[in-house]
């Protein structure tokens, strides 16, 4: 579709990227000609930290903000206690309050790197939890008052629900129950804050439009969505997983150097796509940069990961970053941003080298397996994929390669900062303490 927008939020999500559909363009665009409104995304505590998958809403959140209108980050800590079936093959596991506020508190952390909810403005943030209307509510009113709204007919049709059925998969009445509360977050907050936008991923497609269609038949308010698109890698990867697991926004779960790194290894072909969507860079520099080809684009790859690690953990964070990648990568050194494992000697199961039958072993040194430490590191999942690496000459040690025939370090080397490495872009440094 063409449509020429006249609200600068529209104007930037059509332009950047952000845009997979929206129930009314225009009716959108000239409500937030008409002052400030509040939009909301929610985010559910299934986990500690939110990971880069989710970082596409909240730059929309952000962008919100900076164009004027009012942004509203709704925690799930009622819809969390159900989870949301939408395109999974089985049921969430249950967890229970403590874990759910535990799971919030660590999300929170965050949102202030993003979003303003401390100035005097009238477009200052909001941070919200459902679990404010939902935990209270009474069940036989909310059947008679809200679930008389909703046609089981329709419900069983949205992809996100058919898809679940049709592979004869399981589908609990407490999951079921998800998209008629995540509607009345949307009636909750029209009524209460006057917000007028959901947003979300395309994924909630259905969820979005249940919640514009309560209000409206309760309410009689004009409300819409917007959905952004499910990200994948030109490679077809999930955004937001790594070769090592999920890339987490908290620095406890996933250290500044790592988060810099992720967006450093970015492929070519989503280097101009990413900076448009996760940096504030003009569009045509970003275009500029994503165009750039040969050894150039290594340089485009350092300025996105630069740019969205100073959102996320500053400037000095990202400056760091680069200078320990730079370190490691360019002089074969030992970067002090590094992800740092502390083992005491009792953790590992070292051994003398007269046990070890070798000729290279000295027989009053003591040694441990290169394997186990690859696995103390996270640079490998298993033992077999430690045995793998080394098989493959992709193990290293202060940038020496593990020798596939004596694959072992002696305890003096351990003694000072030890450089791992698995290929040529993970690292990490282990010290051993008495």
């Amino acid at each position: 579709m063409t449509y020429h927008p006249k609200s600068d939020f529209v104007a930037v999500m059509m332009e950047r990227g952000f845009l997979a559909d929206c129930t009314d363009y225009q009716g959108l665009d000239e409500a937030l000609m008409q002052g400030v409104k509040p939009a909301y995304i929610g985010f559910d505590a299934t986990a500690k930290s939110l990971h880069v998958g989710s970082l596409i809403q909240i730059m929309m959140l952000r962008w919100f903000q900076k164009t004027g209108h009012q942004p509203i980050t709704l925690m799930g800590g009622g819809t969390t206690k159900v989870g949301d079936p939408s395109f999974r093959a089985d049921e969430r596991p249950l967890l229970t309050e403590a874990q759910i506020d535990d799971n919030i508190a660590g999300i929170k952390k965050v949102f202030s790197a993003y979003i303003d909810y401390d100035s005097d403005a009238s477009n200052k943030a909001l941070m919200l939890n459902n679990a404010e209307w939902l935990d209270g509510l009474n069940y036989l009113e909310f059947l008679r008052d809200i679930g008389r709204h909703f046609s089981v007919n329709r419900m069983l049709a949205f992809e996100s629900v058919k898809s679940r059925l049709d592979r004869e998969q399981s589908l609990s009445f407490l999951e079921f129950n998800y998209m008629i509360l995540q509607a009345y977050d949307f009636l909750e907050l029209n009524r209460r804050y006057g917000c007028v936008l959901q947003m979300g991923g395309s994924d909630q497609w259905g969820n979005i439009v249940n919640g514009i269609d309560l209000t409206r038949r309760v309410l009689d308010n004009s409300i819409y969505g917007l959905t952004s698109p499910l990200l994948t890698t030109s490679d077809g990867k999930k955004m937001g997983k790594s070769q090592d697991g999920a890339v987490w926004l908290n620095p406890e779960m996933r250290s500044p150097y790592e988060f810099w790194q992720f967006w450093r290894n970015t492929t070519d072909a989503d280097v101009g796509r990413f900076l448009k969507l996760y940096t504030e860079l003009p569009v045509d520099e970003c275009e500029r940069l994503g165009a750039l080809a040969g050894s150039e684009i290594n340089d485009a790859k350092i300025t996105l990961a630069n740019e969205v690690t100073k959102l996320l953990h500053g400037a000095e964070a990202a400056a760091t970053a680069e200078a320990t990648a730079r370190e490691v990568f360019e002089k074969g050194g030992i970067g002090g941003d590094l992800p740092t494992f502390t083992l005491q000697a009792s953790d590992l199961n070292l051994m003398p080298g007269k046990m070890l039958d070798a000729p290279e072993a000295d027989p009053e040194e003591m040694y441990c397996s290169a394997a186990s430490l690859f696995l103390e590191a996270k640079l490998a999942k298993t033992g077999k994929d430690a045995k793998r690496l080394i098989s493959e000459n992709g193990a290293l040690i202060n940038d020496r390669p593990v020798k596939k025939e004596f694959p072992f370090i002696g305890a003096t080397e351990l003694s000072r900062p030890t450089k791992l490495s698995a290929g040529k872009k993970r690292h990490a440094l282990i010290q051993l303490t008495s």
